[in-house]
C-alpha cells in the first residue's frame, strides 16, 4: 500500500507550506497564534471557575446547560456537575415559585434581557435563597437559551426585613409610651419612674434609627439619577450656547446661567457624596492604578479651565503604581485642584506627581489668596470657607474639603497643608507605592492634532432615553464639529446606522435606558453589528457602588451627571483618538 507521502503531496501542500522555507515563516506564527488562543481560553476559564457571583447558561424549558462553582455554592451544592445533575428543570427545582419563573421567562421572551431582578432559587435542602439575577436570552444558541450573572442577597433581604421589624416595634413603642405619659400625671413618683422609662426607650429608638439611616444609600441613589437628569440637559444646552456667537447682554446671561447650574450641580454632587461618607457607605473598591496616567487625564480636563480663568496651568508628572480606589482619588484630586483655581486671581496652578522609595505624593500648588495659619485646622469642616470677604470668584458652601478629608480617611493616606496669605497654598496627598511585578512602562499615543480645536465631522452615536437630555448632548457635539446619530434605544440606534449606513468612531449611552435595558446592553448591539470593538463610554447618574463595580468589569469608562462639557470633551477626545490607532 503505499504511503501518504508517496503522493507526491503533504498537508503543507495543502496550506501553502509545501517549500522549506515557508514552513519555517510560518510554522512559529501559527504556533505562537496557537498559544495566545490557548491562553486566552484558559484566562477565561479561570475567571468563569473563580467568580464571586454565579454563572449559568439554561434552557428554559428545561435545566442547565453550563454553570460555575460559585453558583453551585448559592444553590447548596458541592459541584457544579452535581448541581447540572439534579436540575433538569428549571422551572420547578431552580425558581422556589413556579409563577415568579413564568413571569421571567416571558419578560426574557418579550425583551431579551433582564438586569437585576430579585427572586428566589431553590436550595439543594429545599429551602429557599434570596437572589439578584441579570439574565440574557441567547437565540443564536436556541430559542430559549439563557445567560445569567447570579448574586446572593440574603443578607441584603434579611438586613431589610430586619429594618422593617425595627421600624414597626418602633412604632409600637412609641404608642405604648404616649399612652404612659397621658397616665402619668397619677403622682410625681409614677411620673418619675415613668419618664426613665421613656429615656431607655429612647435610646433603643436612637439606635434603631441610627440603623435604618445606614440603608438609605440605595435611595439617595435613586433620588440622586431623577435629580441630576434635568440638571444634566440644562447642563449641555447652556454648553451649547457658550460655544455660540451671542450678542454681549445674551452672552452673559448665559455665563450667569452657566455658574448658577455648575453651583447647582456641585452642591448636589457634594451632599450625596457627604451623605455616603457620613453613613459609612461609601467603601473603597481597590484596584492598581497608573498615577502618571490619572495625572495627565486630570490635566487635560483642567486645561479648558486654566484657559477661561486666564492662569497658568502645568503638570509635573513621573510613573508609579498605586494601589488604591481610583474614582476616590480622582475626586479628592479634582477638588483640589477646583479649589486651587476658585482661589487664584492671578499666577497659576500645578499639579506635581513625585515619586520616593516607597510613596509617592501627589501635590498641588497655587499662587491663590492663601490660608491663615491659625485656619489651617478649620479647612476640613463642613460649611467652612477661606476665602476672604470682598476677593470675589464662586466661593461654593464649604463642602470639598471636608469630602476630601473623609475620603482621604477612608483610604487610609496622609494629607499636609502649607499656606502663606497672600502667596498661596500647597497640598500635599501621601499614599504608599504600589509594587506591580507585571507592569511595564508602555508609550501613549500621541491625540491627532485635528482633536485640538474640533472633531472634524466625527461620526458620535449617542443613546439615552431622556429626550430632552439626546437633544442637549446632540446641540453640544455639534457645537464641536462632530456629526451625532442620536438614539434613545439599542434598536433604534442599530436601525439608524443601518439606515444611514453609517459607522460611529465612539458611542456614549446612557445607563438606565427603558424596559430594563442598559447602555452596556446597547453597546454590545452596536459592537456586535458593526463586527468591531468600538470605543464606548457608559454617561450616568447612577453613583452606586454596584454599578460602578459592574461596568468597571466590562472595562467601560463612566462619566457621571451631570456632565462637566470639559471632563466629556476629555473623554470624548480620548474615545476618537483611540479608534483612529
Amino acid at each position: 500500500m503505499k504511503k501518504p507521502s508517496d503522493s507526491g503531496y503533504g498537508i503543507g501542500d495543502l496550506l501553502g507550506l509545501g517549500s522549506q522555507s515557508v514552513r519555517k515563516n510560518y510554522y512559529p506564527a501559527l504556533q505562537e497564534r496557537i498559544d495566545e488562543l490557548e491562553q486566552e481560553r484558559n484566562r477565561y476559564k479561570w475567571l468563569f471557575e473563580n467568580a464571586l457571583h454565579g454563572i449559568f447558561q439554561a434552557n428554559l424549558r428545561g435545566g442547565l446547560l453550563a454553570c460555575n462553582p460559585a453558583m453551585a455554592r448559592i444553590c447548596g451544592y458541592q459541584t457544579p456537575e452535581q448541581l447540572q445533575q439534579r436540575l433538569i428543570r428549571l422551572r420547578e427545582q431552580l425558581f422556589f415559585s413556579a409563577a415568579e419563573f413564568d413571569v421571567i421567562r416571558q419578560e426574557l421572551l418579550d425583551y431579551g434581557s433582564l438586569s437585576a431582578r430579585e427572586t428566589r432559587f431553590r436550595r439543594a435542602d429545599q429551602t429557599p435563597v434570596h437572589v439578584a439575577v441579570t439574565m440574557l436570552r441567547r437565540p443564536d444558541l436556541g430559542p430559549e437559551v439563557v445567560e445569567a450573572f447570579v448574586a446572593d442577597i440574603t443578607d441584603r433581604v434579611q438586613a431589610r426585613e430586619k429594618l422593617e421589624q425595627l421600624n414597626a416595634e418602633l412604632e409600637q413603642r412609641v404608642e405604648e409610651r404616649t399612652e404612659a405619659l397621658q397616665n402619668a400625671n397619677v403622682d410625681l413618683r409614677y411620673q418619675i419612674e415613668e419618664r426613665e422609662k421613656v429615656e431607655q426607650e429612647l435610646v433603643v429608638a436612637v439606635d434603631a434609627a441610627k440603623e435604618a439611616n445606614r440603608s438609605k444609600d440605595k435611595y439617595l441613589a435613586a433620588a440622586s439619577h431623577d435629580l441630576l437628569q434635568p440638571l444634566n440637559a440644562a447642563r449641555l444646552m447652556i454648553s451649547a450656547l457658550q460655544d455660540s456667537e451671542l450678542p454681549d447682554q445674551e452672552s452673559r446671561m448665559v455665563r450667569q446661567a452657566h455658574r448658577a447650574l455648575e453651583g447647582a450641580e456641585d452642591l448636589l454632587a457634594d451632599l450625596l457624596d457627604i451623605s455616603k461618607l457620613d453613613q459609612q457607605a461609601m467603601k473603597p473598591d481597590l484596584i492598581y492604578t497608573d498615577i502618571d496616567e490619572m495625572a495627565r487625564g486630570l490635566g487635560a480636563e483642567f486645561e479648558a479651565v486654566a484657559v477661561n480663568a486666564g492662569l497658568a496651568f502645568r503638570v509635573r508628572s513621573a510613573p508609579a503604581m498605586v494601589h488604591t480606589d481610583q474614582r476616590m482619588l480622582t475626586r479628592i484630586l479634582r477638588n483640589l485642584m477646583s479649589n486651587a483655581f476658585r482661589y487664584t486671581r492671578t499666577g497659576g496652578v500645578m499639579l506635581a506627581v513625585r515619586v520616593w522609595e516607597n510613596e509617592v505624593r501627589l501635590e498641588v500648588w497655587d499662587t491663590g489668596v492663601g490660608i491663615d495659619s491659625a485656619k489651617l485646622d478649620d479647612i476640613f469642616t463642613e460649611f467652612h470657607q477661606i476665602l476672604p470677604e470682598g476677593s470675589g470668584g464662586r466661593q461654593g458652601v464649604g463642602l470639598g474639603l471636608a469630602i476630601v478629608e473623609r475620603m482621604v480617611r477612608v483610604l487610609g493616606y496622609r494629607i499636609e497643608v502649607a499656606s502663606r496669605p497672600g502667596r498661596g497654598s500647597r497640598f500635599r496627598l501621601v499614599l504608599p507605592r504600589a509594587s506591580v511585578p507585571t507592569f511595564q512602562a508602555f508609550a501613549r499615543p500621541s491625540m491627532p492634532e485635528s482633536l485640538d480645536k474640533g472633531f472634524g465631522g466625527a461620526v458620535v452615536l449617542v443613546i439615552d432615553n431622556e429626550p430632552a437630555v439626546l437633544e442637549s448632548m446632540q446641540m453640544l457635539l455639534e457645537r464641536w464639529g462632530c456629526r451625532v446619530v442620536a438614539a434613545y434605544s439599542r434598536e433604534h440606534a442599530l436601525a439608524t446606522l443601518k439606515e444611514e449606513q453609517l459607522t460611529p468612531q465612539a458611542v456614549l449611552a446612557d445607563y438606565h435606558l427603558d424596559h430594563g435595558q442598559t447602555g452596556f446592553d446597547a453597546i454590545h448591539g452596536v459592537r456586535k453589528y458593526l463586527g468591531m470593538d468600538l470605543p464606548s463610554a457608559i454617561i450616568t447618574a447612577d453613583r452606586s457602588d454596584e454599578t460602578r463595580a459592574l461596568l468597571r468589569a466590562q472595562y467601560l469608562p463612566v462619566l457621571n451627571k451631570p456632565v462637566k462639557p470639559n471632563r466629556l470633551r476629555a473623554l470624548l477626545t480620548s474615545l476618537v483618538a483611540s479608534s483612529s490607532f
